[in-house]
């Protein structure tokens, strides 16, 4: 793969980083052409924690934001952190535990997850709290106004205790927060896709609306703003289960649903628990990754819009047909996308990238490291030039693993 380089960062807990060299060689010469230096963490009994469950990334400016939601050795309430790096993924802050502060139950879970967006020093994190039944519940807000410092309780999003879940934060240009989520309230028999703006940090909520009055239940969303300011979601629609795309043109105030991504056709009545992704390529384009179950067509596609989301092609298959979560990310001048995929070893994490948005793809590089299952992996664009992230299963717990790629 020319021109792409891994400098792999086995995060744990991330509460600190030992360095090695190059003297684990099974290692280093089953990736000798991607990685640079292996980096893993201390022992995570330190912390008390067993496996990760959940995480999100936000890059703002030159920070990558983070919060994970773990569980504790001694199975007590779950650990939810908040971390920070400066230099693209190289090196973090220590875990501030924000779970002592709010202690509410936690129903974030991979694919549902713990969500956080920035603006300069204002943070925002929202999580799933639990309701009457177990795996449902409303939506927590906590924000900080001094990077982390400090933290405090805002408002529901949704402005009700009704179940939420899938929800998704974006900060625009004017440090206003956009979140969007699937919930019921229509009484419709489905699940709908809602969206609400703050412009304090989460102290309070407006505009709230609904996008999409019956979208599948249990598929994450993708937020993205565009250089001209208009908001974009992705997110998989009801009948048929296609993905679909809605956009705003106004900062929030009003929604239209503008194209399908990818016109599978997919007649489905369950959920496969499989959202996409979603990055704006420096041409301006538009670049998606959808995964569909339909006939004779199972697997993760790429596509490409030239006109602002409206229509989208060609169809191109990414990956083997095991192919199925999967992220996209524009950064250091190309296209990259990550995916896990299940094989005869487990399941194991690839990467793929494009030098000319998206007209033709290198061959498929494994990222995670062998021996353990590795699944849903983010990436984002840093400063210096790209941060993949994923959950890797190790005998010690399901831990949190990085790609740092230049």
């Amino acid at each position: 793969m020319p021109n792409l380089k891994a400098i792999y960062i086995s995060v744990g807990m991330l509460a600190g980083l030992v360095l090695l060299g190059c003297g684990d060689q099974q290692r280093a010469s089953a990736k000798a052409d991607l990685a640079q230096t292996v980096v893993r963490p201390i022992d995570t009994k330190a912390l008390g924690l067993q496996n990760l469950v959940s995480f999100d990334l936000y890059v703002d400016r030159q920070t990558v934001h983070a919060a994970f939601v773990a569980t504790l050795s001694s199975g007590k309430q779950p650990y939810i952190a908040y971390l920070h790096s400066e230099d693209g993924g190289l090196h973090w802050s220590p875990p501030a535990v924000l779970s002592e502060q709010f202690p509410q139950p936690v129903e974030a879970k991979i694919g549902n997850d713990i969500q956080i967006a920035a603006a300069g020093d204002k943070l925002l994190i929202v999580w799933q709290t639990t309701g009457e039944l177990p795996g449902m519940g409303p939506l927590l807000a906590i924000h900080s106004n001094d990077a982390g410092k400090t933290w405090q309780q805002g408002a529901k999003p949704t402005g009700s205790d009704a179940d939420q879940s899938h929800h998704e934060l974006l900060a625009d240009q004017e440090g206003r927060f956009h979140a969007v989520w699937l919930d019921d309230r229509d009484e419709n028999g489905y699940q709908g896709l809602r969206y609400a703006r703050s412009s304090d940090v989460g102290n309070s909520w407006e505009l709230a609306q609904t996008i999409d009055d019956s979208s599948c239940s249990c598929c994450w969303n993708r937020m993205l703003l565009r250089a001209d300011g208009k908001l974009n979601t992705l997110y998989r629609d009801m009948k048929p289960r296609d993905m679909a795309l809605a956009q705003s043109a106004d900062g929030g105030a009003s929604w239209q649903r503008l194209s399908t991504v990818g016109e599978f056709n997919w007649i489905f009545d369950g959920c496969p628990h499989n959202g996409g992704g979603l990055t704006v390529a420096g041409d301006g384009s538009l670049h998606s990754l959808v995964w569909t179950g339909a006939d004779n067509q199972v697997g993760l596609y790429h596509m490409q819009s030239a006109d602002g989301g409206k229509s989208w092609a060609p169809l191109q298959r990414i990956g083997e047909t095991g192919a199925f979560h999967a992220d996209i990310a524009f950064g250091a001048g190309r296209l990259v996308a990550v995916w896990d995929a299940l094989g005869p070893e487990g399941s194991k994490v690839f990467v793929s990238e494009s030098a000319d948005s998206g007209g033709h793809w290198s061959a498929a590089k494994p990222l995670s490291l062998s021996g353990g299952s590795a699944t849903f992996p983010r990436i984002v664009a840093t400063s210096t030039g790209l941060l993949a992230m994923w959950l890797e299963q190790t005998p010690a717990g399901k831990q949190w693993s990085a790609a740092v790629l230049q």
